[in-house]
């Protein structure tokens, strides 16, 4: 059977005995490890309780996700200082960007949503990527992606991990040329529009995730989201790419290793 890495899930959202039970099961279901973000700073340290349980099994990444409030000043000091304080555990800043459904749903209700402080939020994050010369696991879709390249090439990042991508034809090429990686999710098996970006996107720059416990639709519709599902992700991504589905375990396993340093 393949085996596989999950990049991108979030597993302190789990119920803690969850947590451990998916943990103890990757084994059997051939999942050879799943690469943790975080979301603020009580995020972090149950993401760091969970790596700790697991090491060989959990690679942690610490960050802020943008699609909730902004932490005050004395938050975002905190959780800068607990991350650096802890970066020889972790292998990524993650998971940072922008917020882009935040501001869809705003906007939709006819409220003006200041991107501004998001994007200097952001921008120290990646100041603190660059220092801790980390990788980062970036959400952010569609017109957010590009200010998100210009702010990676402003701070010299060339590791860049964005899960979950969706944007138009002139930025996915702007990400190939800049060697950016994405990762593809269970909806592969049924959105027309993530099979496009496979079909189009290096094998070489491609990872698998489940981003649990988000739950998905088609085939999957009422399972838990579990590592194990990154399987038919993989025999999606080498249908796509018209090559075995071991070559494409392989390939995707290796980039996710590389990538991460794991």
């Amino acid at each position: 059977m393949i085996k596989g890495i999950d990049a991108h899930i979030h597993l302190d959202m789990y119920d803690r005995s969850k947590a451990a039970a998916l943990l103890s099961e990757l084994e059997e279901y051939n999942v050879q490890a799943v690469v943790a973000v975080s979301r603020h700073l009580e995020s972090c340290i149950v993401t760091k309780q969970l790596r700790d349980s697991a090491p060989d099994r959990v690679f942690a990444a610490y960050g802020y996700h943008p699609e909730q409030e902004l932490p005050n000043e004395a938050q975002l000091i905190e959780l800068m200082e607990w991350v650096s304080s802890h970066a020889d555990e972790m292998v990524a800043i993650g998971e940072i960007g922008l917020p882009y459904y935040m501001r869809q749903e705003a906007e939709e209700k006819g409220i003006t949503f200041d991107l501004t402080p998001y994007l200097k939020l952001l921008d120290r994050l990646l100041g603190l990527a660059s220092s801790l010369k980390k990788p980062v696991v970036l959400h952010a879709v569609y017109e957010d992606a590009d200010q998100v390249c210009d702010l990676l090439d402003k701070h010299g990042i060339a590791k860049a991990h964005f899960h979950w991508f969706k944007g138009s034809d002139a930025t996915v090429k702007r990400m190939i040329r800049s060697g950016f990686y994405i990762s593809i999710t269970p909806d592969v098996l049924y959105e027309e529009e993530i099979q496009a970006l496979v079909r189009s996107y290096p094998l070489e720059r491609l990872m698998v995730e489940t981003d649990g416990p988000w739950p998905f639709e088609g085939p999957f519709e009422g399972q838990e989201t579990h590592p194990r599902i990154i399987h038919a992700v993989v025999q999606q991504i080498a249908l796509l790419k018209a090559i075995k589905a071991e070559d494409a375990a392989y390939r995707l396993q290796m980039n996710t290793k590389q990538f991460y340093g794991i």
